[in-house]
């Protein structure tokens, strides 16, 4: 026998050894025995009376064996018992039964109760996935956001989303209690922390979106929030390299630690605020139109769209002129995504946007368009 083998061998015997010793420490293996032998006394009391009785419906032990069988699993006598022994005995088998069988629903419904527990709080297992999105962090009005991501994503099946945050377990539950929330996977626990993010299957991730989390309360400082998401980002990277990650920033100070993390794509919020509530106060109607620009319709405002293989290599004029050529569509074009969602760069940054290039700029590979649309009304 091989060394590999023996190791097997060692393997499997230690574990048997395991099982018998826990057995042997759980009251339910003492019961059930108990159960066992009061069934086959008591059968064995029906058998050596009842083929006896000279009015005996029991004749032979086959007899008694379905006897036993009926009254353990059916509750009832398909013969009736002559003796007082076999009456007894037959009482003996009808109430261990009803014993036996409250244990063993009791045990099912237990263990059916044990995975929802665990479902419903993000404890369970999930079945292997892959090319799936990780929504990471929570904060009041979750739902709203993640309904948006919902919206801003319909190449993405509900059941392809997994939430990953420590949020309170009620909020939780009212999330997962909405119909349009049902399918969608959730896995409770730290999301900077491996083991948590390898739960949800963070290597074969394609998309992870981390926002400011205020699970442990709001009442944390915006530096907690902020080292919370580079830490989880730079975990998530060093799981899997390839996977696009978006993270929300409190503060630009921890802006460079994000971009060595190789974060794809940073949103500043304060920034972003600060400058909506700046351009509102010019009375101009900027923020109107920031509002349409970055609408919750996916198929409005600022799209994303790929281009034509045959206009690769072109002038941008040329791709200007393919819009132009169909101006029933209501595309406009403003500008070029470069790097889309390349990962093996050559020069410059993935998802780099490129407004109003010049007329003889030469469109590059892993280019798409930038346009706005508009809501066709009549």
């Amino acid at each position: 026998m091989s060394k590999k083998s023996k190791t097997k061998n060692s393997a499997f015997w230690r574990k048997v050894r395991k099982n018998i010793k826990y057995s042997l420490k759980n009251p339910f293996t003492y019961l059930f025995i108990l159960i066992v032998l009061l069934l086959v006394a008591a059968t064995i009391v029906v058998g050596n009376t009842e083929p006896y009785h000279p009015e005996g419906e029991v004749t032979n032990w086959k007899d008694t064996i379905w006897h036993s069988i009926v009254a353990v699993v059916a509750a009832y006598y398909d013969y009736y018992m002559k003796t007082v022994p076999g009456r007894l005995a037959s009482l003996v088998l009808l109430l261990v039964g009803m014993a036996f069988w409250t244990i063993v629903l009791g045990k099912i419904t237990s263990a059916i109760l044990a995975v929802q527990s665990k479902n419903n709080k993000g404890l369970k297992k999930l079945k292997r996935m892959k090319g799936h999105f990780l929504l990471c962090g929570w904060r009041p009005g979750f739902e709203k956001i993640l309904e948006a991501v919902m919206i801003q994503n319909p190449d993405i099946s509900p059941d392809m989303i997994v939430v990953v945050n420590n949020a309170p377990q009620d909020q939780m539950g009212i999330l997962r209690s909405d119909s349009r929330f049902t399918e969608i996977k959730y896995v409770a626990g730290d999301f900077s922390d491996a083991d948590v993010l390898k739960r949800a299957f963070i290597q074969t991730a394609g998309r992870a979106l981390v926002m400011a989390d205020y699970s442990a309360g709001t009442d944390i400082s915006d530096m907690e929030v902020d080292s919370r998401t580079v830490l989880s980002v730079l975990t998530m990277k060093n799981l899997n390299s390839k996977v696009y990650v978006s993270a929300e920033l409190l503060s630009d100070k921890f802006e460079e630690h994000l971009r060595m993390a190789n974060v794809d794509e940073l949103i500043l919020t304060q920034d972003y605020e600060h400058s909506l509530l700046a351009t509102s106060s010019s009375g101009l109607g900027y923020s109107n139109v920031i509002k349409a620009l970055i609408s919750d319709n996916a198929d409005t405002g600022i799209l994303i769209e790929d281009i034509e293989k045959s206009l690769v290599g072109k002038t941008y004029s040329e791709l200007v002129k393919y819009y132009d050529d169909d101006p029933d569509d209501g595309d406009v074009l403003v500008g070029l995504l470069l790097n889309a969602g390349s990962h093996n760069l050559k020069n410059g940054s993935i998802n780099q946007p490129l407004l109003t290039p010049a007329e003889d700029y030469i469109i590059p590979e892993a280019a798409k368009a930038v346009v706005i649309r508009g809501k066709n009304e009549e």
